[in-house]
This record gives structure tokens, sequence and C-alpha cells, in this order.
């Protein structure tokens, strides 16, 4: 541990950096071909992992996963560096984790709930812990270097939340006399690290199971509405397992049923207004269900990958029409340019490359 995270915190600073450069710059062309086909090339292979979360920091890939385990990838030299994080007698199963110029985070399932960060001593420091029963949580953002938010299911009568104002020193859950109330067995999926969407100062929350609906935030996670969503719901397997937000206007959502994976009914919409109404797409048609679905950069809300573990998915046309690229299953996917991603899933990591 005392080897990864000093070399990962020098790699967050050379990544914002890097972003920083990247913002000056002109404003990049629009993505104007459609892909056919894609590259899957393993960059890490362990049959023992399950892993649901992933990031890309620079050009790097850090990844969080079950049996304790995390790491990061330094793709200059190709080279993995691995660890395992344990509470006690537990060991815990990441789902979430999420990144700063300065720290890396990763957020536990089940009870208690472990939320970790990187500490001034290279180790990973716990900033907070939740010993509810009912603990689950599923995903983990930031808006900002000081602002952040991770979601759960409920523990009383609304959504989990949790929120830092410090950077992640300290975390606060918030009372559910500021959120929305639940309805009766709504929660959410945590397949992919992506039921948390952040724009600017706003945030978008996915929820699912029998209820399926979007809690959108204009401050930060100060307030808080909610929206309705067509998605199939009903039961505890189904509604949105995924959400992408390609800018404040623009978003898709994405799940069905994981125990009916073929199903393609009532389990993609898009908005074009924010999240406050939605739109069925390719009803009735392919893809089934997905557990991640993502914008590609530059992509003018028109292309989009999802990925489960039915296999990758594409579409050019806003969700219109679909493409199967592969068969090959990832649970996660996240992008690096505007033609190559890196997905997680059962035992592996993979670089993907569009053509």
């Amino acid at each position: 541990m005392r080897k990864l995270f000093p070399l990962l915190l020098i790699l967050l600073v050379a990544c914002k950096n890097e972003q920083k450069n990247t913002s000056e710059e002109a404003d990049t062309p629009k993505l104007s071909k459609k892909y056919t086909q894609v590259n899957i090339e393993p960059i890490l292979e362990n049959d023992s992992l399950s892993i649901r979360a992933i990031e890309i920091i620079g050009k790097n890939v850090v990844f969080a996963a079950n049996k304790g385990s995390y790491g990061l990838f330094n793709s200059a030299n190709k080279v993995w560096k691995i660890s395992t994080q344990e509470f006690d007698t537990i060991t815990p199963e990441f789902r979430s984790l999420a990144s700063t110029a300065n720290d890396f985070f990763m957020l536990s399932v089940g009870s208690p709930a472990l939320l970790y960060k990187t500490g001034d001593d290279g180790k990973m420091k716990l900033v907070y812990q939740e010993d509810h029963e009912k603990a689950f949580y599923d995903a983990v953002a930031f808006w900002n270097e000081n602002e952040g938010i991770a979601i759960g299911d409920p523990t009383d009568k609304c959504l989990s939340m949790i929120v830092t104002r410090d950077g992640g020193q300290n975390w606060e859950k918030l009372d559910c006399s500021m959120l929305p109330k639940a309805e009766e067995g709504e929660a959410a999926f945590a397949a992919s690290n992506s039921n948390i969407a952040i724009q600017g100062d706003e945030a978008w929350v996915l929820s699912g199971g029998v209820k399926s609906r979007i809690y959108h935030s204009t401050d930060k996670g100060h307030t808080w509405e909610v929206f309705d969503t067509p998605l199939l719901q009903g039961e505890p397997t189904q509604g949105g397992y995924s959400m992408d937000f390609y800018d404040a206007e623009n978003g898709i959502i994405i799940g069905g049923d994981y125990t009916k994976p073929e199903g393609n009914s009532g389990n993609k919409a898009i908005t074009s207004d924010g999240g406050k109404t939605w739109k069925l797409i390719a009803d009735g048609n392919n893809p089934g269900y997905k557990s991640s679905v993502r914008y590609f950069p530059n992509g003018d809300a028109k292309h989009i990958v999802a990925v489960g573990f039915t296999g990758i998915d594409y579409t050019s046309d806003g969700g219109e029409t679909w493409k199967n690229l592969s068969e090959e299953g990832f649970y996660t996917i996240r992008f690096l340019n505007d033609s190559t991603a890196y997905a997680a899933g059962k035992g592996r990591i993979a670089r993907l490359d569009f053509r």
C-alpha cells in the first residue's frame, strides 16, 4: 500500500494539470465517424475478482473490487500495482470509487459501509463508517475538489445520501427531511458505479427496484426534487441500473431485469430537458439488460455505448437503433477519449478500441 498510493497521488496531480491544459485548447471537433467494430485487449485477468468500479486518471486506470482489492494500471509501462484493504476481520467488497486531483476514494457495499480515502502516509484512511444493518451504498462521485456525494439504499424513509464539503475528510448523512420520501421497495443497484451523474453544480441519482426514479439537485445536494421514469419496474430486480448525462439537458438511463437479460422493453430511455421527462427508445428492440451506459466524448449526445454481461452495444443516433459490437461481457465502462475506453467485469479489465 505504501508503494501504490504515493504513485497514485502523483498521477492525480498530473491528471489535474493535463485537464487544465486540455480546457485551454480550442473546442474539440464533434465525433462524426460511426463505429462498426471494437477491438478488446485484456490488461488484467484474475478469475477471483469481480470488478464493478473503474476510473481513468490521466491515461491510467484505477479499480476497486471484491476481496478488498484495489489497484492502479500505469499505461506508460503497462504495470499494475495492486493492494488489498481489510477492516478488522472483514474483507470489504468495493463497488464504488471516485477521485479528485488529490485523493482516491473507494466505498464498500453491505454493513458496515466503509469509505476510504488516500491518507497522508500513503495508506488508506477510513473517513466514513455506517453500521446500520440495512446500509448498502451503490455509487460515489464529486462535483469538485471539495464537494462530493455517495448514495445508497434506504435505511429509513429515504435513499441514503452522504455528502462531503471538505475534500472527503468528513462525510455527513442527509436527513430524510431534506430528501423526497422513498417508495416501498425503492433502492439502487451497485452494478457499475453509475447511479450518479454530475454536470456543473447539478447531480442526478437513479433509483431502481419496485420504483425507478430520478432524484435531481441543482445546488450540489442541498435541495432535491424527484421525477418518474418510464422504465420497467415493480420487482426488486427491475428498473434503472446505469445513467449518464452528456450535458445538463441530455441524459440516458438503461437497465431492465438482470434475471431476464433478453428483455428489451422498458429498459432504456433518454431525456432532453435535464431529467424532468423521459422517452423510451428502441422499445422492444435490442439491447436488452445492460449494467453500464456511457456517452462517447464529443459525440453530440448521439454516440453511446452500453455494456453488460450480455455484451457490448453501440448507437450513433441517440439510442434509436443499436448495433451489437461484441458478445464479450463487462459490468462497467469509462472513456479515455472518443475512440478508446476501458471496461471491467468478472475476472478482468480490458482496453476497448472502437473502429
